[in-house]
């Protein structure tokens, strides 16, 4: 995908003026003018900040992405520059899609309480090899209200012609993908929180 995309998925700080916003706009729109699909999908998995810990160590350790028919060696490490392949399968063998890690941002910049505004995310852009062509961020953020959520925002096109032959169903793979994905962690972010010792 186009190099000026590289790292658009990345979360936006708070602080960016408009102008700042405005000079790379990449906007779901701006995206979608360009022949991007873009899909965002956000679901709450709980409170606290031993629950943004759990949620943390499991995008760490990819079981976010331990679906079954989907899944990324779990000891990958999650730092810039990290090439990996996510093996799906979909109505046929094993595929396997290669990307490698474009971004890491580790931290809050909001407030000065250590559990409220903390975010941690990764994005990964697609390779030569890939199916599609785009970007993709997995995230957890604590909000004002100390509410956790996970997200995952994605943009992408078809680079491959089995993939622009079925991009309708490409499409809604890609959000069955995102919501069983939200459903993985919050499922381990519950395991995890049971059987933590008190």
């Amino acid at each position: 995908y186009d190099a000026a995309l590289h790292g658009a998925t990345r979360p936006k700080p708070a602080s960016t003026s408009t102008s700042e916003a405005a000079a790379a706009d990449t906007s779901d729109k701006a995206l979608t003018e360009r022949g991007f699909f873009v899909n965002r999908s956000r679901v709450l998995i709980g409170s606290g900040a031993d629950t943004f810990l759990h949620a943390k160590s499991a995008l760490l350790s990819w079981r976010h992405l331990a679906l079954g028919w989907a899944n990324v060696e779990p000891d990958t490490p999650v730092k810039v520059g990290t090439r990996f392949c996510i093996c799906y399968r979909e109505l046929m063998p094993w595929v396997m899609l290669p990307l490698q890690i474009a971004y890491v941002s580790d931290g809050d910049g909001r407030s000065s309480d250590k559990s409220k505004g903390t975010m941690f995310a990764f994005g990964s852009g697609t390779l030569q090899g890939h199916l599609l062509a785009g970007e993709e961020r997995f995230s957890v953020e604590v909000d004002e209200e100390y509410r956790v959520w996970y997200e995952v925002v994605s943009f992408s096109k078809p680079a491959h012609v089995l993939a622009t032959l079925c991009y309708p169903y490409v499409q809604l793979r890609q959000k069955h993908f995102a919501h069983r994905s939200g459903q993985a962690l919050i499922n381990h972010v519950a395991t995890a929180s049971t059987s933590a010792p008190n």
